[in-house]
């Protein structure tokens, strides 16, 4: 794709007209709607002339206006896990192993918004300390391991 090209124009009536002709009412709902996509390949679904960026921002913006910024970020971590490890938690923790979790965590607070990046930093933290069960591998958001490592603010 034409990196350049996908910030041409209004990118953003393009992203939220492309989410309608596909039947769904919100960006957010497109995303539940694919919950293990990684942000690259929803954009992609989207049409190539969108990118990861603009999909992100307006999740991020989305989740903003509807006080589930948590979820939002409990998604993403599903996204990176399925991205990075296809099938579920690694069974040992070898280097090779620790490297593409720390890879994925790391990937995972880089697209965190600030207001949430010490409670990714302090889950991230429990998740080594306490790693999940061999080929766990998250659903969605609201998975209870993940509730329970962030669970949702009160508004």
């Amino acid at each position: 794709m034409n990196e350049g090209r996908s910030w041409r124009g209004h990118w953003a009536a393009r992203l939220y007209e492309r989410v309608r002709e596909r039947g769904f009412s919100s960006l957010t709902a497109f995303a539940d709607a694919y919950p293990t996509l990684p942000l690259v390949e929803l954009a992609e679904e989207l049409g190539d002339d969108l990118n990861a960026v603009q999909v992100f921002k307006g999740l991020v913006e989305e989740a903003e206006r509807s006080h589930q910024v948590t979820r939002l970020v409990r998604g993403q971590l599903v996204r990176e896990l399925y991205e990075s490890f296809p099938n579920g938690w690694p069974a040992q923790m070898d280097d090779e192993a620790r490297l593409e979790v720390a890879m994925a965590l790391g990937s995972w607070f880089g697209f965190t918004p600030v207001t949430h990046q010490q409670r990714v930093d302090r889950a991230s933290d429990a998740l080594l300390a306490t790693p999940p069960p061999p080929g766990w591998r998250p659903l969605g958001p609201d998975d209870e391991l993940l509730r329970a490592l962030l669970p949702d603010e009160e508004v």
